[in-house]
């Protein structure tokens, strides 16, 4: 669940059809975290180099829980 996620995770975040055929999961770090309210904060995300060049950005800041997910390291 997003509450687990802390400044330095690696995680996937989903760009959804704003995005049109550049659509789906892409990686990143979290960089910074805003909290909004009791339940959700926003993430930023610097997203890393392949998805920065795909999507022509360097970070996004996800609000919606279902659309960052953690990437476990083992």
């Amino acid at each position: 669940m997003n509450t687990s996620i802390q400044i330095g995770d690696h995680v996937k975040v989903y760009m959804d059809s704003k995005f049109g055929m550049n659509e789906g999961w892409y990686e990143g770090t979290v960089v910074r975290i805003e909290p909004y309210s009791e339940h959700r904060s926003f993430h930023w995300v610097r997203l890393n180099e392949d998805a920065q060049v795909i999507l022509g950005i360097r970070q996004i800041s996800v609000f919606n829980p279902k659309n960052i997910q953690k990437i476990e390291t083992n």
